[in-house]
């Protein structure tokens, strides 16, 4: 999946063989079967190309990220002491960017009664769509 979402673009077996292959010696049939399995998981989609297919993330990697932290903190019996434990391991940056997400959910009525905040950029594409329900089921995936 690290693959398909550095490009951003549909890709093919042979464009993520070659991309892999400057890192380590893999085989086609390999990038193939990870592809296919992608497939069937509903993780990416495909498109004929010849006798070949074009593969497509069917999500962002933040979306897949968003859902792997949602399956954690759910199985948690404690769902806030998860939470304080997990702001508690996070860097001054990562706290800044999780303040500056919670300013964007809860809207301008909420920096309007705060102090004046920058807020980052976001865009919104409308096509982004949920990532499949089972994240942690192709864990070995994402990092292809």
């Amino acid at each position: 999946m690290t693959r398909v979402w550095k490009w951003n673009r549909p890709v093919t077996v042979r464009e993520v063989l070659e991309d892999l292959q400057e890192e380590r010696s893999i085989a086609y049939t390999t990038v193939m079967t990870v592809l296919d399995n992608l497939h069937q998981k509903g993780w990416v989609r495909r498109e004929a190309e010849g006798r070949a297919y074009r593969y497509e993330a069917v999500s962002t990697r933040a979306a897949y990220a968003a859902a792997l932290m949602n399956e954690a903190w759910s199985q948690s019996d404690n769902p806030a002491a998860a939470l304080v434990a997990f702001f508690g391991m996070m860097s001054a940056e990562q706290r800044e960017a999780l303040s500056d997400a919670m300013r964007i959910v809860q809207g301008p009525e909420v920096a309007q009664r705060s102090e004046v905040v920058q807020r980052p950029e976001v865009t919104h594409s409308p096509e982004v769509t949920q990532p499949p329900e089972n994240p942690a089921s192709v864990e070995r995936g994402a990092e292809r």
